[in-house]
């Protein structure tokens, strides 16, 4: 995607850090944007040798938001090793970011984390995409926005796909074949508006929660039968490239 002119700019004027890389998140890296979706940038900032070992520490997580030519946009970096520490926890989240398709900014440092990412992939990583569904499916039945139940379907049907090809496809455009016939629709009617409401033609109350009751059973099912390790094998790897990072 292309970013607003003048964005980037203002990303470097405003971050105290240099960064490893930024990355598109959000609905945008989901494939459901609507008109008026904000940017959710996300990625990974270097502190400086002397914020990291002296009495005063820097900033572990910078946060700026910008309106931006008429377009809402928000980034958040962690710093590497931070980073690498939630790589580390089952966090497909993270992953998503470094291995978004939708890249503003990266470094060699971005090449080696895409390149260990594989093999920081584990069959734990359903619980996230279950904990992750469980929380979307209760905002969509408080609010009855389309926006929730799309998250709710996403992060089952990349969890599932995690599990069954050891991949990890954050796009549900891609994932549809894993899913209901309706999503697509309901994909398109997203991109009317960010918090709309269900269609009109949509599925009732009781086939979307029954659809996404088996969705989650399948997960489960997948984890249970994934080739994946449940530890990541990449741990070391990634523990050196902090230290190569820091003091090489």
């Amino acid at each position: 995607m292309n970013l607003p002119e003048g964005m980037l700019d203002a990303l470097a004027a405003d971050h105290p850090y240099p960064r490893a890389f930024v990355t598109v998140s959000g609905a945008h890296l989901y494939g459901f944007p609507s008109r008026d979706s904000d940017v959710d940038l996300r990625g990974v900032h270097l502190l400086p040798l002397e914020e990291i070992v002296g009495l005063e520490t820097g900033e572990e997580t910078v946060t700026l938001m910008w309106d931006h030519a008429g377009v809402e946009a928000d980034v958040v970096t962690h710093d590497l090793a931070k980073f690498c520490a939630l790589l580390l926890r089952r966090n497909g989240y993270v992953l998503e970011q470094v291995l978004s398709p939708l890249v503003v900014a990266t470094s060699p440092l971005h090449e080696e984390l895409v390149a260990l990412a594989p093999g920081l992939f584990t069959s734990n990583h359903a619980h996230h995409y279950l904990g992750f569904a469980r929380s979307q499916w209760t905002l969509f039945e408080k609010t009855g926005e389309l926006k929730p139940l799309l998250y709710t379907f996403r992060v089952l049907l990349t969890g599932v796909h995690l599990m069954r090809a050891a991949e990890l496809q954050a796009d549900l455009t891609r994932l549809t074949g894993y899913g209901p016939a309706y999503l697509p629709d309901l994909v398109e009617a997203k991109r009317a508006a960010e918090h709309g409401p269900l269609p009109p033609d949509a599925p009732s109350a009781e086939v979307l929660r029954a659809d996404v009751a088996a969705l989650t059973a399948r997960l489960e099912d997948e984890r249970e039968r994934s080739a994946l390790p449940e530890q990541p094998p990449a741990r070391r790897a990634l523990h050196e490239l902090v230290v190569r990072a820091r003091i090489g």
